[in-house]
């Protein structure tokens, strides 16, 4: 006779678990409001672990060295979720009776989600370097949301309300407008605090600097003395300074190249919850007769392993062909690199609880509604995963500090259509019934 150990007291439960025969059930997200509530968190989480790996990169230590340690904590947190979670039941089939059933379809369908992610991630990481933290969440979580969203709707037989759904895709499409006119416009403004603040004289290969930095967002020098050692965030210095100690340098790229990097990651990200969406619910039939749905935490363990494998063979190759303005390394220097390792190891922690969260509220509110959400993954992951990027990216790394009018207007309107965007498309979420 089954027996509820434990539930939730409203009347939208968010988790049940019951006892039959002594074996308890997996963890199950019962209906549309627990899954948004599984989401939120997943997006806090989502959110905070790039903020960790930029500020490693802008602290020097490679990329290469960085996201190996990510990768290794980051799968560590998929094997803990589909040993645990996974395995605690019998209402369906748990994780290891489902490693050894015919459901290779669906298999691998995870894993193609797990490589388009890893490049994707991979691909943000050097963006974040050049068109900064929070425009970068934001345009490519819209784009999730914009080719992620639509694919999702028609795999999901639309039972997300349309006349809501794509009005709210319509809204991301112009926070991703939005988000390139704010790099471009940042970017301008740098230029325009180096030309008109520093004087740099080829001499001895030394800068000199005759003048303090100009402060665009008040329209005045605001000069009281000469640069210290650590100069403020928003000024020219600094962007000197940062440029120095960084591990990517980006001074000399064009606005067009960051931009790429991070429409490129964008197309990726937006094909992995499809992919994922495929690999659990079997909308093409792929499966043979009788064989059970890969469950969330089988197919995010898949997933994950196929992450896992992208990650470390891209980035020891990184580490001897290096891209995008990174030095070269070796492994054995990686080895040796104890600097910040602590934080990229709790960055992969992060990621990858926050990814197992968020699939496992997207398998009830819906794949489509559950890309609205993250809105970013990303996120995400979200109330939104660019939302939480852009607080730590201007709370901790000065973005967008004495920046121009025009910057802070366009920032602004960025983020409002955002979160329209992510509300528009949250009430659009219908329930995914269990078939």
């Amino acid at each position: 006779m089954d027996r509820a150990v434990a539930c939730a007291t409203s009347s939208s439960s968010l988790l049940l678990i019951t006892c039959h025969n002594k074996v308890l059930e997996m963890f199950v997200v019962e209906d549309k409001a627990g899954a948004i509530a599984v989401m939120l968190a997943s997006l806090l989480l989502l959110g905070t672990w790039p903020a960790l790996l930029t500020l490693l990169e802008r602290r020097g230590r490679l990329p290469q060295h960085t996201y190996l340690d990510y990768s290794l904590t980051n799968f560590l947190a998929a094997v803990l979720i589909a040993l645990t979670f996974g395995q605690l039941g019998a209402g369906e089939p748990d994780f290891f009776a489902q490693l050894s059933q015919d459901n290779w379809p669906s298999v691998m369908f995870a894993m193609a989600g797990g490589v388009v992610l890893s490049v994707g991630n991979l691909s943000t990481q050097y963006a974040w370097a050049y068109v900064g933290l929070s425009v970068t969440e934001v345009i490519s979580c819209s784009m999730v949301v914009v080719i992620g969203t639509t694919l999702n709707y028609f795999l999901d037989n639309r039972i997300n309300r349309a006349e809501i759904l794509f009005p709210g895709v319509a809204c991301f499409l112009v926070a991703v407008i939005l988000g390139s006119a704010v790099h471009a416009s940042n970017a301008a403004d740098n230029k325009e605090k180096l030309r008109q603040t520093f004087r740099i004289f080829l001499v001895t290969g030394l800068i000199i600097v005759p003048h303090a930095p100009k402060d665009l967002e008040n329209g005045s020098s605001g000069a009281k003395h000469a640069p210290s050692s650590k100069a403020e965030a928003g000024t020219a210095e600094y962007l000197i300074q940062l440029e120095e100690r960084r591990s990517i340098k980006v001074s000399r790229s064009s606005t067009f190249f960051g931009l790429g990097i991070v429409f490129f990651s964008g197309v990726c990200l937006s094909l992995f919850s499809p992919a994922f969406n495929l690999a659990t619910n079997d909308q093409w039939h792929a499966l043979p007769a009788g064989v059970p749905h890969l469950v969330v935490y089988t197919a995010f363990f898949y997933f994950s392993i196929s992450c896992f494998v992208i990650n470390v063979g891209l980035n020891i190759l990184f580490l001897y062909r290096p891209m995008a303005g990174a030095p070269e390394s070796s492994l054995r220097a990686y080895l040796s690199d104890w600097k910040g390792r602590q934080w990229a190891l709790l960055a992969g922690l992060l990621g990858g609880f926050g990814n197992g969260l968020q699939f496992m509220g997207g398998q009830a509110a819906g794949y489509a509604a559950a890309d609205a959400v993250q809105a970013c993954l990303a996120a995400c992951s979200s109330i939104a995963l660019p939302l939480v990027s852009t607080f730590w990216g201007v709370l901790l790394f000065g973005e967008y500090r004495k920046s121009s009018r025009r910057t802070y207007i366009l920032l602004g309107l960025m983020l409002f259509m955002f979160v329209a965007a992510v509300a528009v498309l949250m009430a659009s979420s219908g329930h995914r019934g269990n078939k």
